[in-house]
């Protein structure tokens, strides 16, 4: 049977001077993965032809356009600037196939706020933030005036996973990995640093003050479904920790975030009775089906493995979803996402 007509909503794409930089700053192995995936604008197109995707938004993966923890301000945001024009010209070239979330040259704040301005005019459909930027993580106080000013703007913000790393007493950083090399990054790193960046969002009020942003999780939310309890739960427990209102995270959750399907959302090589990942997030915790939207990961999940998961994914949607929720996930849930969160300018500080 052929794979459903679909969204993609995490979907990469690694433009040649991109390649060349990620290899000029000690990347060739990112995150710990063998190779930097080959990519063009040929190979996203194929990809998009055999599984069915009718347009993707593209993003820039860890580790961002920030490449090296001493790089010069002025190398991040070159870098920043050429990826996020290279998206829109592609947008530009093929309007009914290619949308982005666009890159910030976090944590260089006065220079986000410029770039930011840059692809509201260039027609970016949101903005993609990392989990942490050398450490200090989304939801931090020194981040405050760039979620201020996405809210005003009635903005997307996509999520994604990069390396988990700490400050240092001198005010450098060091990445957080207590198995050191010894495991890729993104096969669990991943998933527990999603968690720590949108935890500290909902901690630090940002979600709370923020009300006009929609955030969309990676990964069906990573590890963050069974941390839901225990962390709005934990200050009620222990006296002296920072409560949080458990109603009130569910509420936001069920309002104004989406979880994306991207990775091994099902168990087993079919997917045929819907167990793994996606159920445990849907049936535990009661998020509807309006909230899942579809996503590649490719070319960090290559051509041969996103159709694997593909199908399989099709399996178990079918086992956990009738036809008219099975759309909405592949297709209409995105379509809401996105025109239904337009970028909003302002003109002399007031909304048009």
């Amino acid at each position: 049977m052929a794979l459903p007509s679909r969204i993609d909503v995490h979907s990469h794409y690694l433009p040649p001077f991109y390649r060349d930089a990620l290899l000029a700053n000690g990347h060739e192995k990112v995150d710990g993965m063998p190779a930097i995936p080959e990519w063009s604008l040929e190979s996203h197109l194929k990809i998009m032809e055999s599984a069915r995707i009718k347009k993707a938004i593209l993003s820039i993966s860890t580790p961002g356009t920030n490449l090296h923890p001493n790089a010069p301000p002025s190398a991040t945001i070159s870098l920043t600037r050429q990826c996020n024009a290279y998206a829109a010209g592609l947008k530009k070239m093929y309007p009914d196939r290619f949308g982005f979330w666009a890159s910030l040259p976090l944590p260089h704040v006065d220079a986000a706020l410029e770039e930011i301005e840059k692809a509201v005019e260039e027609g970016a459909d949101g903005f993609c933030l990392l989990t942490n930027y050398q450490g200090d993580y989304i939801g931090d106080e020194k981040f405050d005036v760039i979620f201020d000013r996405l809210n005003d703007l009635g903005a997307v913000i996509f999520v994604h996973p990069t390396q988990p790393c700490m400050q240092c007493s001198d005010g450098g950083e060091n990445p957080a990995l207590p198995f050191r090399n010894k495991y890729p990054v993104p096969i669990f790193e991943f998933l527990f640093d999603s968690a720590r960046a949108v935890i500290n969002l909902f901690f630090s009020g940002t979600v709370d003050r923020c009300q006009d942003i929609t955030f969309l999780l990676p990964h069906a939310g990573g590890v963050l479904p069974p941390l839901l309890t225990r962390f709005t739960a934990f200050g009620a427990l222990v006296p002296g920790c920072q409560e949080i209102d458990p109603k009130r995270v569910r509420e936001q959750l069920a309002e104004r975030f989406y979880f994306d399907l991207a990775g091994t959302t099902f168990e087993g090589d079919e997917g045929v009775d819907g167990s793994g990942q996606l159920k445990a997030l849907v049936k535990g915790f009661d998020i509807s089906h309006e909230r899942l939207v579809y996503g590649s990961d490719f070319p960090f999940t290559r051509h041969t493995s996103a159709l694997t998961l593909a199908n399989r994914m099709k399996a178990g949607l079918e086992c956990l979803f009738d036809e008219e929720e099975r759309v909405a996930i592949y297709e209409g849930n995105a379509e809401k996402l996105l025109n239904g969160k337009r970028l909003r300018r302002q003109t002399n500080g007031k909304r048009s």
